[in-house]
């Protein structure tokens, strides 16, 4: 049996064609494989980084509620002070104009 050297070739060179084929399509598969995972990966920092940023965010929204009562309840007292301040202002302006008759 004589196998002709052209046909020989061919049929090595349609081979080394199909391995070809075959290990790109392997190394396609692998490498989407790791990019989903990176991007998985990835996400879920941003995901974790955004839950605590959230957080720090709500306590900081509760942190600025209750100043606003105490700066409220401070003004409400500050204004208190003030009208007695004027009242007494009244009775000594009263007191020492009896004083200067």
């Amino acid at each position: 049996m004589t196998i002709n050297l052209g046909v020989l070739v061919t049929a090595i060179g349609l081979f080394c064609t199909l391995l070809g084929a075959v290990i790109t399509f392997l190394t396609f598969n692998r490498n989407r494989d790791k990019d989903v995972k990176s991007d998985a990966s990835r996400n879920a920092v941003i995901e974790t980084k955004l839950d605590n940023i959230n957080h720090s965010v709500n306590t900081i929204a509760v942190d600025l509620k209750t100043s606003e009562r105490r700066w409220t309840e401070t003004d409400k007292e500050v204004v208190r002070i003030d009208e007695s301040v004027k009242s007494a202002h009244k009775r000594i302006d009263a007191l020492e104009k009896e004083i200067d008759k």
